[in-house]
């Protein structure tokens, strides 16, 4: 990768005159980052001002040049299209097209930019109309955008040939970014933005212009959470939607929304009216046709879609003695009646640097640039009415002079130089009395003039005042954003809001197979070789077990019938079996391998019951980790789910149940290291952080405990020694450091026991 590179030499039989010899890691580093800044600044990225990636931009300032105001005539996409690509935006027509037809969908964009007259496609995922046939216009919101985009309210710059002139930024009257979200995956990072409800976020900005200092977690008293244009219920928690907002990080679960509906003769249906914001209605009938083909929603016997204009899905149970709430937690389960929409507010700052922000940063950010708008819009005002009071000036000269001014125009040579001199008057003076029609020249007209002229003279005092009076400024932003929600309030349709919150029902907790299968104890027991049985009832002696050849007992552990089982593989992998389906005990059991895809080259590790929130330390013999809830572990399918991210030759060595607040870690270089556990962050699946630093060899083993109640470990003769907490001061430190030799007694196998 060192090499140098002469672009030319092929090209010329080795003649290299004219060439420069290039590092080709360098031509390639330098290259593909101008790519990846260019994708990130000038395609995938919105803006925290406007809330708009350039391509939407474009669009709406093509719009704009052609006129198609809300009340104006619609006109063709293909005339739009066609415009913004030959004028601004030099990506292809389909890609223009591709994004008008999502700001003029009411089921995509909370607060549609676009109106749009024709086929644009629906919920079922059906595709717009060719754009030869369609034709729109800007709504109401959109207009809001542009206000003042020609009263030098934001920058321009050259568009791509330079022949033309293009807004850096709109002026924005309505905080876009938050109102409509945003979607986009750049070179390296992405950015999700849901929608929220314009009215909430209008109360929030007041908040924020009284309380500049306000956190997040105080503007969720106005901001409830998102707000999708199609509806549904979120059922996180408060505390989690509040570390999203609080963070920019995280996601919204939403859940479709659904009622009981009696019908004849005790029987019900469950109607689904409102399905999670980007699900195909299309698609997600034909995955329920499918789950319920392959049996595995035994509690439903048909579904279909009887939907107009208004989504209506309606789902028949088994048998009318079926608990609904425990049918559809079946369905969110295993359908997209249930998603997670991923919240990522990665945002260009100035248009420039790509960053996370917070609810109030986001906020702040339009603020602050409504502030700027409207400092720019005073000052081309201001300048405007000195322009005029310059004119007035000197045509209010003209009519107290009116017979000498005639007398100039019709006697001189070089009149304008002649009523400059006569009169003292500017070029921009001279120009307008000379270019002054006769018939304007009446008594009426001069009282007029000096009735303007007073009029701005007030006019110019006031916006004088606002340039110098911060606190003025922010007054008349507070008075935008006051009309600004009178007419998006709640009262009317689009400020209604529709997605609501709800504690996710206690039905989430019962798995279907708690429901179908009877309850019972049960002993699972693991060999050495990865075979796996289950004994009927709790067996606590297991010595006259038997087992094949060479193998010997490795785990066993209590649960249900009803229980769900973690395979844990070297290869970071976790696989879910259910306890009911586990061979019985009177032969040998079966390979775990016949039950779950573990790769040839992975081994298992541990198997474990689950438990709902229990959370795990997991750790590779290289000593990268993290904390994991097992409800991040459950797969739902034989290839199992992906945890800790490993680098070979890397494995899985740890899994280690995290009950505490400090954890333990012993190398194979026999030094301990203590910690508090919160230094381990708790993630979904990744590579995880160094718990501890070697030299040589890696982990050895691992354990979390209360600090209050001391270390303990077990020898290997089965004592107990314990080292109080006050005795432990020289082995605490922090996470990653590199530990010390542990206390007199340690079992010499580096084991905790």
């Amino acid at each position: 990768m060192g090499k140098s590179v002469t672009p030319s030499s092929a090209g010329n039989g080795g003649n290299d005159q004219g060439s420069t010899p290039v590092a080709l890691r360098e031509a390639l580093e330098e290259r593909y980052l101008t790519y990846a800044l260019s994708t990130i600044t000038g395609r995938a990225l919105p803006d925290a001002r406007d809330g708009l990636k350039p391509v939407h931009r474009r669009i709406l300032y093509g719009m704009q040049i052609l006129r198609l105001d809300p009340g104006a005539p619609f006109k063709k996409c293909a005339k739009i299209v066609g415009d913004v690509m030959g004028s601004f935006h030099p990506h292809g027509d389909q890609a223009i097209y591709d994004a008008l037809v999502r700001l003029a969908q009411d089921f995509s964009s909370r607060y549609p930019l676009v109106d749009g007259q024709g086929n644009f496609g629906n919920v079922d995922g059906d595709a717009a109309a060719a754009y030869r046939y369609t034709e729109a216009r800007m709504t109401a919101v959109a207009r809001l955008l542009l206000d003042g985009i020609g009263e030098d309210a934001v920058d321009f710059r050259p568009n791509y040939s330079g022949e033309e002139q293009e807004p850096v930024v709109l002026p924005a009257a309505l905080p876009n970014l938050l109102a409509n979200g945003a979607q986009g995956i750049a070179v390296g990072m992405a950015t999700s933005v849901p929608p929220h409800n314009l009215a909430e976020l209008c109360d929030a900005a007041l908040y924020l212009i009284a309380h500049r200092g306000a956190t997040s977690g105080q503007l969720l008293a106005f901001v409830q959470g998102p707000d999708f244009p199609t509806g549904g219920v979120v059922v996180d928690a408060p505390e989690q939607i509040a570390e999203t907002y609080r963070t920019g990080r995280g996601s919204f679960r939403v859940r479709a929304r659904w009622k009981r509906e009696e019908n004849a003769r005790g029987q019900w249906a469950a109607i689904v009216t409102e399905i999670p914001y980007g699900v195909q209605k299309s698609r997600l009938v034909e995955k329920l046709a499918e789950l319920i083909l392959e049996k595995k929603l035994p509690l439903v016997a048909n579904a279909r879609d009887e939907s107009a204009e208004d989504v209506r899905l309606v789902i028949e149970p088994r048998a009318r003695g079926v608990d609904a709430a425990l049918m559809m937690e079946t369905l969110f389960k295993l359908s997209e009646l249930e998603t997670r929409f991923p919240v990522n507010m990665n945002v260009l700052i100035d248009g420039a640097v790509p960053r996370v922000v917070s609810l109030d940063e986001a906020l702040r950010q339009w603020l602050d640039h409504r502030r700027a708008v409207l400092l720019r819009r005073s000052r081309h005002r201001l300048a405007a009415i000195v322009r005029r009071l310059e004119v007035l000036a000197g045509m209010i000269v003209v009519f107290l002079n009116l017979d000498a001014v005639i007398r100039i125009i019709r006697e001189e040579d070089n009149a304008k130089e002649a009523l400059k001199a006569a009169f003292e008057l500017s070029e921009l003076q001279a120009d307008y009395v000379l270019d002054t029609r006769l018939r304007a020249l009446r008594k009426l007209e001069e009282i007029q003039l000096r009735k303007e002229h007073a009029e701005l003279g007030e006019e110019k005092s006031e916006v004088e005042a606002l340039l110098a009076d911060e606190q003025r400024q922010w007054k008349v932003v507070t008075a935008q954003i006051r009309e600004l929600k009178k007419t998006f309030g709640p009262q009317t349709p689009f400020g209604r809001r529709r997605t609501t919150f709800e504690n996710a029902p206690q039905a989430a907790d019962i798995d279907l197979t708690e429901a179908m299968i009877e309850r019972e104890p049960i002993t699972v027991v693991v060999t050495k070789k990865g075979w796996i049985r289950l004994l009927k009832g709790h067996v606590g002696d297991l010595s006259a077990l038997q087992f094949k050849g060479d193998d010997a007992l490795d785990a066993a552990f209590f649960a249900q019938t009803t229980s769900k089982i973690l395979v844990f593989a070297s290869n970071g992998k976790v696989f879910t079996l259910e306890a009911a389906k586990l061979p019985s005990g009177r032969g040998y059991g079966e390979p775990v391998r016949l039950m779950a895809d573990i790769d040839d080259d992975a081994s298992v590790v541990c198997v474990l019951p689950y438990r709902s929130q229990a959370r795990m330390l997991v750790i590779a013999d290289d000593g990268r980790g993290f904390v994991v809830s097992q409800d991040d572990m459950i797969a739902t399918t034989r290839k199992g789910r992906a945890v800790l991210t490993i680098d070979a030759p890397a494995q899985l060595r740890l899994v280690v149940r995290a009950d505490g607040d400090h954890a333990a870690v012993i190398g194979e270089n026999r030094k301990l290291l203590v910690f508090p556990l919160a230094q381990a962050p708790q993630l979904a699946r990744g590579r995880g952080v160094r718990m501890q630093r070697y030299k040589d060899g890696g982990v050895s083993d691992a354990k979390v405990f209360t600090l209050a109640d001391g270390l303990a470990w077990t020898d290997p003769a089965g004592r107990v020694f314990t080292v109080e907490a006050r005795d432990l001061k020289e082995w605490i430190g922090n996470r990653a450091d590199a530990g010390r030799l542990p206390p007199r007694g340690f079992p010499k196998n580096n084991k905790f026991g």
